[in-house]
């Protein structure tokens, strides 16, 4: 379900499901703006007259209202966008809700008519911050009684254009938009296993972006770029292959398990961002939220929701195993 390099249904479906749209041609003979560009016009989750469904349509549409009651479901950064818009859709579900917010005043102000439900806690957390996704973890695992059924990682960032290190000492886009989620899946992996039942297997379901197109996975003594060669708009899109590789990890390792993995890109969200001639099929936040609300929760082989073509990077299992492991390093978990 990413932007634009749509795996054929075979290869996505048994690792991670990452479906997908369109895939330039001759890539290596356009530039960079052009690439984006290109990208920029991709949309999913669409009805049959066109229409791009909302997160509250597919619930209503799969019958999912009511249908979640006793059912755990994490999802990060729900204060603004699509995170606030998939809170609200998975509300009526009748799941139990545990949103993460790093400004707790801004969350409890946008938040209005979701927490006052009695099934949603709002808990403290900073995706630049490996200690906070750590005092997070601890607080979502003692107050469900060990039980996750979904985690959704949504949180991410694109503004900070200037090389930046988080107090860790890592790449600030690479450590909030990957290893916080890859630490947070870690730390709620047992309770992930142990509430997959044969009737509903767990998930976890990662937002990425079709600009991962333009970029393949650093080495592993890059990550940093101790080697130089920091380009703003190449590490947000690196960052989010992070997260469809560790999909794809998640489904090879876990899916046999009863615990899957998936990523999907959004599409283009509505923002002064988006001002732009070539953007004219962008979406809403609640559209854009259905995609999320589909990886999270969309049976396996949905198959109105398929692509065109792949770009050949995006499937990698040497990759994705060799981000595993380095990221296991990188967050403090040799081992697992």
């Amino acid at each position: 379900m990413d932007g634009c390099d749509g795996t054929n249904d075979g290869e996505s479906r048994r690792d991670g499901r990452h479906v997908a749209g369109l895939q330039p041609t001759h890539r290596s003979n356009i530039g960079l703006l052009d690439q984006l560009q290109m990208i920029s016009v991709v949309t999913f989750a669409s009805t049959t007259d066109g229409k791009h469904l909302t997160a509250l349509d597919f619930i209503q549409k799969e019958g999912l209202e009511g249908a979640l009651v006793g059912k755990v479901i994490v999802l990060t950064e729900a204060t603004v966008g699509i995170g606030l818009e998939a809170a609200r859709a998975l509300l009526i579900t009748g799941a139990t809700l545990f949103l993460t917010a790093r400004v707790r005043k801004k969350a409890t102000k946008n938040l209005a008519g979701v927490l006052e439900s009695g099934r949603v806690t709002l808990v403290n957390m900073d995706n630049g911050s490996l200690s906070s996704v750590r005092a997070a973890a601890a607080t979502i695992l003692t107050q469900s009684n060990n039980k996750v059924n979904i985690l959704i990682a949504n949180a991410g960032i694109n503004e900070i254009q200037e090389y930046t290190l988080t107090d860790d000492g890592y790449e600030i886009l690479l450590a909030t938009n990957h290893l916080s989620h890859f630490l947070l899946f870690q730390l709620l992996k047992p309770a992930l296993l142990a509430s997959s039942s044969p009737e509903f297997h767990s998930r976890v379901a990662l937002t990425t972006s079709s600009t991962h197109l333009i970029v393949k996975l650093n080495g592993s003594e890059n990550y940093k770029y101790e080697k130089g060669g920091y380009i703003f708009i190449k590490e947000y899109a690196h960052s989010k292959l992070a997260n469809i590789y560790i999909a794809h990890e998640i489904e090879r390792q876990y899916g046999h398990r009863g615990l899957h993995g998936s990523s999907a890109h959004p599409g283009i969200i509505k923002s002064i961002v988006t001002q732009k001639e070539f953007i004219d099929n962008e979406k809403t936040p609640a559209e854009g939220a259905a995609t999320t609300v589909i990886a999270a929760r969309g049976q396996d082989g949905d198959d109105d929701m398929h692509g065109t073509g792949w770009v050949s990077h995006t499937y990698d299992p040497d990759s994705e195993s060799r981000l595993w492991k380095d990221s296991l390093k990188l967050v403090g978990l040799v081992t697992e």
